[in-house]
């Protein structure tokens, strides 16, 4: 090898992995002065070979992360060949793996980066229903995948919250018979609005517990009976004007409640 060490890293998915590796093992020879280069994507023998030749050209070592048994053992056999300093990263740990867990490895590329796919689109989504609770933002209706409308202590926050953790986007919206819901409510698809209605005598019970949890008495208005039957009459105009379902939420969890939104949304969408 030269003075300036060259790696080529070669990988069935993007290549991060093998890079990280390399760089960490030539960090320990040099100080930073090399030359990586990553050939993703690596699908065939022909890719290998070039990859291979380019090596040899250049005096540089081969570093990769193949999962297919196949292809892996195609660029260790060439690169003995053509005796290239070829190091297998995911191969000896597969090995020692599949003795440990006495089960065969899945062999498919690029899980890693399906796993933290999956996991960018959960915070995203409870980064969303943190910004459009309680409507703070009508703007978040037209983006939403969910759109929860109720009165208070329906459970609108925590549904949301449990739907984003299933990667959907969701926006809350209450209703307050002294504002007029926003003009965004009625311009959306209807199946993507879900009302949650509660019977009159369940919400004063959850709303009295409430301003008793705040020290304050249980005779506010809040809590007052003509006042809830104020307010989910005027939920009910306003969900038959939005043409949506509704899910009474009542005597169930908030993950049964989530479970029938899903099944519903689920279900408009087919």
């Amino acid at each position: 090898m030269g003075v300036q060490p060259i790696a080529y890293v070669l990988s069935d998915s993007v290549g991060e992995t093998a890079e990280l590796v390399i760089k960490a093992g030539l960090s320990q020879f040099n100080n930073g002065e090399y030359k990586i280069q990553r050939i993703p994507y690596v699908e065939d023998k022909e890719t290998i070979d070039d990859a291979l030749q380019l090596a040899k050209e250049k005096d540089a070592i081969i570093g990769f992360t193949i999962v297919d048994p196949f292809l892996r053992n195609y660029a260790k056999e060439q690169a003995n060949q053509l005796n290239i300093e070829a190091i297998d990263i995911m191969g000896p740990m597969l090995h020692a793996m599949e003795r440990a867990f006495n089960k065969k490895p899945r062999f498919e590329p690029g899980l890693v980066h399906k796993l933290d796919e999956d996991y960018f689109k959960k915070v995203e989504a409870i980064e969303f229903a943190v910004k459009y609770d309680d409507g703070r933002d009508p703007r978040g209706i037209a983006r939403a995948d969910i759109i929860l409308i109720g009165v208070s202590r329906t459970s609108k926050t925590p549904l949301s919250q449990y739907l984003a953790l299933k990667r959907m986007k969701v926006a809350n919206i209450p209703i307050v018979p002294e504002v007029d819901p926003p003009e965004e409510l009625f311009e959306v698809d209807p199946k993507k609005c879900i009302g949650l209605s509660i019977r009159p005598d369940k919400l004063n019970d959850i709303r009295k517990e409430r301003l008793k949890a705040l020290g304050l008495g249980d005779q506010a208005t809040y809590a007052n009976m003509k006042r809830i039957h104020q307010e989910l009459e005027f939920f009910n105009k306003v969900v038959n004007k939005i043409g949506c379902q509704v899910v009474d939420v009542s005597n169930k969890a908030v993950e049964e409640t989530a479970n029938i939104i899903m099944h519903i949304i689920q279900q408009n969408r087919l």
